[in-house]
């Protein structure tokens, strides 16, 4: 399953060394195209005049796109053994990244959670789920990885259980943009890599930035799961066992201006499935992490009218849209080279 957080984001190509309102995030990543100008039939006065042409859109939806109506807890039959091979994660990682840090829950009556409100229903039943966040970065994380990377799996569960949005440059091999960019930055092509414009911190190694994260933006505390040393690394190298290196090796795409935005949590199995294939084609994404308990679920109910995920906007055609499935589609009929 599966408007916006407003932060000020700083170029993405910086020089190297070394309420309910949710501001819009700026990047500076950009693309370029053409303008022309096209001489006018001369006018039975003989004059001549010029008249500029409207400068093309560089990235447009597919021809006849409409977007799909979500469809809740539905997985399409074509489909169903990419969902099923990305849930065996939850197995081996005995859930890790489906929860946000402090998460409880406790079942109320239907009348006590207004309509409005997200809440899940069971039995009659609402949920009121809870959690405990620690300090909110004022801009997003940013951090350069890649999907099938067991290493990079750490982090991004320890992003979800803080519920940190984070600015993700994927660099699956051979991709052209952001490994020469890590090497330049941090002088090793090694992954993940974060980086946090609100401290100006830099560093490798996941364990150092779990580490790093749960101490500036959580309680200090590690989870177990992420805590066990060589037997985490394992557990999240067998947790990608379903996917046989999805989301690693690049496939020639197209790089928009603006990275798109997706609202997602790490232990979902539909949102692997768009992960991955942003990473495949080298999308600059903001994620909005939604895991449960977090207090992101009800402001995507308020945007959209509805809770899913994953859900995706793109900025560089205007679409959005739910459907892991769909989106998949859209990403390679748009970008895809």
């Amino acid at each position: 399953m599966a408007g916006v957080l407003n932060f000020s984001q700083p170029s993405l190509f910086r020089p190297l060394s070394g309420s309910r309102q949710i501001p819009r995030t700026s990047f500076s990543i950009r693309a370029t195209s053409e303008s022309s100008k096209t001489p006018q039939t001369p006018s039975s006065s003989s004059t001549t005049s010029t008249q500029e042409k409207p400068e093309p859109t560089p990235f447009a939806a597919p021809p006849n796109f409409k977007p799909p109506e979500p469809k809740r807890f539905a997985v399409r039959p074509d489909k169903a053994l990419d969902i099923l091979g990305a849930a065996l994660a939850l197995f081996f990682r005995f859930g890790t990244g489906v929860f946000v840090s402090g998460y409880s829950a406790s079942f109320v009556s239907k009348d006590e959670i207004p309509p409005d409100q997200y809440a899940m229903e069971i039995a009659g039943f609402k949920v009121k789920e809870t959690s405990k966040l620690g300090p909110r970065p004022e801009k997003p994380i940013e951090i350069y990885e890649y999907e099938s990377c067991p290493f990079c799996r750490k982090v991004r569960e320890i992003v979800a259980v803080l519920d940190l949005d984070v600015l993700y440059y994927p660099c699956p091999r051979n991709g052209p943009n952001f490994r020469p960019k890590v090497l330049q930055m941090g002088g090793k092509k090694q992954f993940p890599y974060m980086v946090d414009p609100n401290t100006g911190v830099s560093m490798y190694e996941s364990d150092n930035i779990i580490k790093y994260l749960v101490g500036k933006y959580g309680d200090g505390s590690i989870p177990f799961m992420l805590s066990l040393g060589l037997l985490t690394t394992l557990t999240e190298g067998f947790a990608m066992i379903g996917r046989l290196g999805k989301g690693q090796s690049y496939t020639p795409a197209k790089l928009p201006p603006k990275p798109l935005e997706v609202w997602a949590y790490e232990g979902s199995p539909f949102c692997k499935v768009v992960r991955e294939v942003l990473v495949e084609l080298e999308l600059p994404h903001l994620q909005r992490s939604c895991a449960r308990g977090s207090p992101k679920r009800q402001i995507l109910i308020e945007k959209a009218k509805h809770f899913q995920v994953p859900y995706l906007e793109d900025p560089n055609t205007g679409v959005q849209m739910f459907e892991s499935a769909d989106i998949v589609e859209y990403l390679r009929a748009t970008y895809a080279q």
